[in-house]
């Protein structure tokens, strides 16, 4: 992908685009918010249908946001300032989290989910960006992994919200309220370490080292108390797990000499 390397014209196409999906957004998540929030009370789930209230709302804004952004990247883009890819990631990485969540509740209940366009055209524009900042495939597999840690660590949290609402046991609501926004913490911490990844920051390493252990501290215990409480695996468990295996993985010496070698080229 040499040849998209600082081809700011696509940048600029792919710019307009992102913009297009903050609206995107803003559409599909007010069109679909409390027909969503109405089939989980129907479905006998009042505990997700406050869940969805709090939640898509906050994709909306995570989206719509993203969508601003991408305003900043087209300026960039246009008057060809070496920031621009990077900031472009950043809007990628929000719109991503504000279609895919939204998915899973609908999904649930047999309804439609919309916003799987918001999704798909996010994740082409993330790594359109990334090819534009011609970031190496290594960097780019890392930064990929680490995006799924972003999503399942924040997916705790939502669930969180449910569990919080309805187990009776005092012990297990105190556990899921200590987790629920550490959780959404380690999913912010994931997006800055993915930001910092492909820009080639002396701090990358750090952050990354702080957002693993930031969502096994949130995700872990939230997990197991769950498979306490239920007697098989937890859905909380994927987020932390994954999260434990990527701070061995930027622990190690050849990923951190991978990691120095991207910060001193981009240096």
């Amino acid at each position: 992908m040499k040849s998209l390397k600082n081809n700011h014209k696509l940048g600029a196409v792919l710019a307009v685009v992102g913009i297009l999906v903050g609206f995107l957004v803003l559409y599909l998540i007010a069109s679909t918010y409390m027909p969503v929030v109405e089939g989980k009370i129907l479905d006998g789930r009042p505990d997700e249908a406050i869940t969805v209230r709090i939640v898509h709302a906050l994709m909306g804004w995570v989206g719509m946001t993203g969508g601003a952004i991408w305003a900043v990247v087209l300026f960039g883009f246009l008057n060809k300032k070496e920031w621009a890819w990077s900031l472009g990631v950043v809007a990628g990485t929000m719109q991503l989290l504000a279609g895919f969540f939204p998915m899973i509740p609908p999904a649930s209940i047999g309804m439609p989910t919309p916003t799987l366009w918001v999704f798909l055209i996010a994740f082409l524009l993330w790594f359109g960006m990334l090819f534009i900042g011609g970031v190496k495939n290594k960097i780019i597999t890392l930064a990929f992994v680490s995006g799924l840690a972003y999503v399942m660590i924040f997916i705790d949290g939502v669930g969180a919200i449910s569990r919080y609402q309805t187990v009776k046991e005092s012990s297990a609501i105190g556990m899921y309220a200590m987790g629920l926004v550490v959780t959404w913490w380690a999913a912010a911490a994931w997006a800055v370490f993915i930001y910092a990844l492909v820009k080639g920051k002396p701090w990358t390493i750090t952050v990354g080292i702080f957002a693993a252990s930031l969502s096994i501290f949130g995700g872990l215990p939230v997990g197991l108390t769950d498979v306490i409480r239920l007697s098989r695996f937890s859905m909380f468990l994927p987020g932390p797990l994954l999260s434990a295996i990527l701070l061995v993985v930027i622990l190690l010496p050849n990923t951190q000499k991978l990691i120095n070698d991207w910060i001193e080229t981009e240096a």
